[in-house]
């Protein structure tokens, strides 16, 4: 035996740490998990201490016969997968499955990767730490018990296909709590009074202390104002301190880069994962927000260089999550002096984020000078408030500015002139305009990963996998833009003596981006919620995390815990499938005053629909993307009768625009083609539905392998839905955007490698 084995989860990181290494070390890649808990079966022991049973599936076996060979050559095997307590489970994974001997075996982590931390590493090996491995196999078991007994009675009692989790149900329950907040809102309208005025030359504008509840208080407001003289009744000025945002954790991260960078959770891990394995950025999964002194003096120095040494301030940041102690570091460059990178326009963008909020949790304070004017009136009593601000010293604000998720923030305050109180100010113009109190804003995918986080639900590492199975894997919750309703609004303004009257409008309830849940969403949280109320309370759920972070101290015995949820947990599973309940979603809208049919909103076996009459002539439509039988109205289910309509012909033959199982679409004599998404089906004309038509007959043929990798086992197919990527008998989504047919072989590798194989469509069997 001769020579290093180093062992780490992905090819890109294998490559990068070879490089360090050097001649006497051979790097290889597990490819994430050699072993794990089978896909359709529970795989758990319950008569004997809840023992995990795992198999290595047979994409890995190949793989695991390739690491055995290398290993039983090794003279040593150094196990260098990530440092948290997933890739703790897999050193331990390799461990027992290679078989290895403890004696040739080490276990090395770091926080990057550099050559530093690379050979610092393998001059301080350990063992593998069987405290964190418990914590993710009782993570793991917890969360396969959960899921595979509650997902039989989500498909006996609502529909087949459906899943639950122990956090997946959790953030479910949210989005769809606060749908029901948005539906039971009653958006109440008012006045908002702004007057222009001059000041020393300079504009600005007030708002008034008083808002009116209808218009004519509004219009009374205004006619009093006519003519009259206005005065500064008080300035007050205070300076603030801003301090810079603390440097990223994997959930900071993730919300600022959707909220900067407009980046999708999922997205942002897989950007930060390719960043890491490259030794651009340290370990992208952390609570920690520490920074190292290494890497305090770097950011020191550069910021010195610079921007000179007034806007250095070395601060260490206090990490107050629980389970930080699982990751040394926060999220950072490995070489601060690295200001850019090369990469795709991706990584750079989520580089340079990084980049920067490093450098500016290491500056000084900025200090503003906050103005508040008051404005009084000789005709009125209300007031107008000016508020103002002006940057005595930037600080960090010269290298960033944090996001915010508020929407209605406002940051573009005006520096004011000289001023002093009871000097005249003029009124340039007044402006009263209608407005309506806004509904609670919905989760974005962002403001979710907060809110979980503030609650302790689940790891800032499993949110991404949670989003996407709520979104894309699921259909419990759909991502979009919401228009909003306009409402017709009297609007009035005060100039040059006269009140003017016009019409406008206002928009209530407009989104962008926003999670919003779908019929079945609500309908299987709000089961879950009735039957099982434990499992859907926040506070067990974060409790639970609480309880993991004790086995990965060593303080709680993994399978203890388990045996206590699971005996109660069990029973009522049990009892709940042996009852005669069944989740029954029914509302009727009314009558069609064209026929006087009633008209019905139901739950079906496809989904939500609209029902109109009974027996022979009943006619049905499915609810269109974000309809809601809960706030559903009759004027819109007699919407979704219109189709199918006529759209005009093409050569004599009718085009006819429909819907089906799977979403609207163009008949055109034998031919279905697919409407795209975010076009109304109900207004496409001919003209859109003929070209539509003439793609479809230029499109490849479905089921049409469109490129091969035959060294890699790798196809590119044209499906029925589009291009999707072949490997082992396993289907992957491409990414979105993405051009099928400029695809390397690296690109598709690298497809396989990050994401999670698409799950198979059930069928019902017909009797």
């Amino acid at each position: 035996m001769e020579g290093n084995l180093v062992i780490v989860e992905s090819p890109a990181k294998a490559k990068t740490i070879q490089k360090f290494l050097g001649d006497g070390y051979v790097v290889k890649s597990s490819f994430g998990h050699i072993r794990d808990l089978q896909d359709n079966k529970l795989s758990v022991d319950v008569e004997h201490g809840f023992k995990p049973e795992y198999v290595i599936p047979a994409d890995k076996k190949k793989v695991v016969a390739d690491l055995k060979k290398a290993a039983a050559q090794a003279e040593t095997v150094w196990l260098a997968s990530d440092e948290d307590r997933e890739g703790e489970a897999i050193s331990w994974h390799l461990s027992e499955t290679l078989g290895l001997d403890s004696a040739r075996t080490r276990r090395i982590v770091f926080h990057e990767i550099t050559k530093d931390a690379i050979q610092h590493a393998i001059r301080n090996p350990r063992e593998i730490d069987l405290n964190l491995v418990n914590a993710q196999q009782a993570r793991r078991v917890l969360d396969r018990l959960v899921g595979f007994e509650l997902s039989p009675i989500l498909w006996r009692k609502i529909q087949r296909g459906l899943s639950a989790g122990r956090v997946q149900s959790v953030a479910l329950r949210l989005v769809v709590e606060r749908e029901k907040e948005i539906i039971a809102f009653d958006s109440t309208p008012y006045y908002k009074v702004e007057g222009m005025f001059e000041a020393g030359g300079t504009k600005v504008r007030g708002v008034l202390d008083t808002r009116f509840n209808d218009a004519a208080a509004a219009r009374a407001f205004l006619d009093d104002s006519a003519g009259a003289s206005y005065t500064i009744a008080s300035i007050d000025k205070k300076e603030a301190t801003r301090h810079p945002a603390p440097p990223f954790t994997t959930s900071t991260l993730q919300q600022e880069a959707a909220r900067k960078l407009h980046f999708p959770v999922s997205l942002t891990m897989r950007v930060a994962q390719s960043l890491y394995e490259r030794g651009l950025i340290t370990y992208m999964r952390t609570d920690s927000t520490n920074l190292s002194s290494l890497a305090l003096n770097a950011s020191r120095k550069y910021i010195c260089e610079n921007f000179g040494e007034a806007y250095s301030h070395t601060r260490q940041y206090h990490t107050h999550s629980k389970g930080a102690q699982e990751a040394h570091e926060a999220i950072r460059p490995t070489y601060i002096g690295n200001t850019s990178i090369e990469g795709t326009a991706q990584e750079q963008k989520l580089y340079s984020l990084i980049w920067k909020r490093t450098l500016a949790s290491q500056m000084e304070d900025a200090r503003i000078l906050n103005t508040s004017m008051k404005v009084a009136s000789d005709r009125r009593s209300e007031k107008f408030n000016i508020q103002a601000a002006e940057v005595l010293f930037d600080g960090f604000l010269k290298l960033y500015i944090e996001g915010s998720d508020d929407e209605s923030q406002d940051d573009g305050n005006t520096v004011l002139p000289t001023l002093s109180a009871g000097e005249s100010i003029r009124a340039l113009s007044i402006d009263a305009e209608g407005k309506f109190s806004q509904p609670p804003y919905r989760y974005s995918e962002a403001t979710l990963v907060k809110k979980l986080e503030e609650l302790g639900i689940g790891r800032p590492s499993t949110y991404a996998p949670t989003i996407s199975t709520l979104t894309t894997g699921r259909g419990y919750l759909v991502k979009s833009d919401i228009a909003g309703r306009k409402v017709p609004v009297t609007n009035f303004r005060l100039k040059d003596g006269k009140v003017v009257e016009s019409a406008g409008s206002e928009t209530i309830g407009a989104e962008r981006g926003k999670l919003m849940p779908q019929e079945i969403g609500m309908i299987v949280s709000d089961y879950l919620v009735e039957n099982f109320p434990g499992i859907m309370d926040y506070d067990f759920t974060a409790n639970v995390e609480k309880d993991f972070d004790s086995i990965a101290e060593g303080k709680m015995v993994w399978n203890a815990l388990i045996s206590e949820f699971y005996g109660g947990f069990h029973r009522k599973v049990e009892e709940t499938l042996s009852n005669g309940q069944y989740s029954h979603v029914e509302k009727v809208l009314g009558t069609d005053p064209s026929d006087g049919k009633t008209v019905v909103a139901k739950f079906g076996q496809y989904g939500a629909y609209v029902q109109k009459g009974e027996g022979d002539d009943r006619q049905s439509a499915s609810l269109a993307k974000g309809q809601l039988i809960e706030n559903l109205t009759l004027e819109d289910a007699l919407e979704l009768f219109r189709l199918p309509r006529t759209a005009g012909q093409i050569d004599g033959t009718d085009v006819i625009v429909t819907k089906g199982r799977f979403g609207p679409y163009i008949k055109f004599g034998e031919k279905n083609v697919s409407i795209p998404r975010g076009t109304d089906p109900l207004t496409i004309s001919l003209e859109a539905c003929a070209e539509l038509i003439r793609k479809a007959d230029s499109a490849p043929a479905a089921n049409q392998v469109l490129r091969e990798f035959p060294d890699s086992g790798i196809s590119i197919i044209n499906g029925r839905y589009g291009p999707y990527l072949k490997h082992d008998g396993k289907n992957y989504k491409l990414p979105r955007n993405c051009d099928a047919a400029t695809l390397s072989e690296e690109d598709c590798r690298k497809i396989v490698e990050t994401q999670t194989p698409t799950s198979p469509k059930y069928r019902r069997r017909k009797k």
